[in-house]
């Protein structure tokens, strides 16, 4: 077992769990703009006392003391900004954040108006950003949900997402697939956008849409991707860093439901995968992780599987989140830390209330020290919040990990105000 290291009782921090971890408030709602969700963060490998994160619809923040105070600042591009904010970190200390693009300023208002995916790179920690680059343009398409990796060498980034041939049209002739891009690690051109699913969703964003891809790279250079379509995850696979994939995807695991979820009192939730590979010199290197939750016992939980032949077989599924109740647990995203191995998932939580229909939610972080077979625990918000159904909390939050230093990020709610939050744990090594 590792030991949790607390960090407790500093005056910088915005409350203090009696037996959890310290939680910073990084940011509150203001009563200006959009208020701010879909929360990601990444740890800088070069100095993990380096910390960028960002929020709906242009926020970022940037930390200089392990995440303990924040900086907030707006991304601007002539490319726009609007929302999916993805941000990951290479092992040189560069930072980039990926988001959906908006020149016209009108949104989801007309088809083709997100009509690529911007990245912006920062040299500094965060402090200033490049003007942006962009890629998958393609007429009147819609390119939507991307997440990034980076190489182990820091020399090339890859994104995957889902093009709408039109968002939300229920039209038989119109249809969703993932794609790929890769640049260098400037960022400032990337190639053209090559097709990763072989199957084709609707555009209707919902369970028979391909969506959910976020790649991660191996320790061998090949990046792996999982989406959901149906009931069913899917796998694929590029030996190449994401220039040429397999022909056909590989069935994972069900995902009983489909991946779009109701949840009380969150207006819009989903049990989307989440990929990532373990890079560590730990005796699971290499070893292939799923994430995602799912409704096969009833309600919604947390389950993980994973390959070690390079995809070609899973194992089962393995429920992450400890209770057997009727409750929900929810919006989980996963990190595998490249030093240890350890693997970290956060989700919402409502197994600590008393009564059926109670949607008090903690957040609580689950870790794994031998490949993702057993789980520890630890509640990591100060407090339980109560979401009222109206609210809208984006499609994620987000967890980054590495060296035994473990931030998770999430949304809460108070009284109708959204704010962003971290928790500051850190595993001895």
């Amino acid at each position: 077992m590792r030991g949790l290291l607390i960090c407790l009782a500093c005056g910088l921090f915005a409350g203090v769990a009696a037996q959890g971890p310290a939680n910073v408030e990084i940011h509150r709602y203001a009563g200006m703009g959009y208020a701010p969700c879909e929360p990601s963060i990444a740890i800088s490998p070069a100095n993990p006392q380096r910390i960028v994160a960002g929020s709906i619809l242009d926020n970022v923040y940037w930390s200089e003391d392990g995440g303990a105070s924040w900086t907030l600042d707006r991304l601007t591009s002539p490319h726009g900004v609007f929302g999916d904010p993805c941000v990951v970190a290479s092992p040189s200390g560069d930072f980039y954040y990926l988001h959906l693009s908006d020149p016209s300023g009108r949104g989801w208002s007309d088809a083709g108006l997100l009509d690529r995916i911007v990245c912006q790179r920062s040299k500094d920690g965060g402090q200033s950003w490049s003007r942006g680059s962009f890629m998958g343009l393609n007429g009147a398409k819609d390119q939507d949900k991307e997440w990034a990796d980076v190489t182990l060498d820091g020399k090339g980034i890859a994104a995957c997402w889902t093009q709408f041939d039109r968002y939300g049209s229920t039209a038989d002739q119109d249809s969703s697939v993932i794609l790929c891009s890769t640049s260098n690690r400037k960022a400032r051109r990337w190639s053209k956008p090559v097709r990763v699913s072989a199957v084709a969703g609707d555009c209707e964003d919902s369970d028979e849409t391909v969506e959910g891809a976020v790649p991660a790279y191996g320790p061998d250079g090949a990046l792996n991707v999982v989406w959901a379509r149906g009931e069913q995850l899917w796998f694929n696979r590029s030996e190449n860093g994401g220039r040429r994939w397999l022909e056909s995807e590989r069935a994972v695991a069900d995902i009983v439901g489909g991946w779009d979820r109701e949840v009380p009192g969150i207006g819009r939730a989903n049990g989307m995968p989440v990929t990532d590979v373990d890079c560590s010199e730990g005796p699971h290197r290499g070893r292939i992780y799923v994430n995602w939750t799912d409704l096969r016992s009833g309600d919604s939980d947390v389950f993980l599987c994973y390959s070690d032949d390079a995809g070609r077989t899973w194992s089962d599924a393995v429920r992450v989140n400890e209770d057997d109740t009727a409750t929900d647990q929810f919006f989980t995203w996963m990190a595998v830390d490249a030093v240890t191995g350890g693997v970290h998932i956060v989700y919402y939580d409502r197994s600590g209330n008393v009564s059926v229909g109670d949607v008090a939610t903690e957040v609580v972080v689950a870790s794994s020290w031998d490949g993702g077979v057993t789980w520890e625990h630890v509640v990591a918000s100060e407090s339980a919040f109560v979401p009222g159904q109206a609210s809208f909390f984006g499609d994620y939050n987000n967890i980054s990990a590495h060296g035994g230093v473990v931030r998770p990020i999430w949304t809460r709610e108070d009284r109708g105000v959204l704010s962003i939050w971290t928790a500051l744990l850190d595993f001895a090594p």
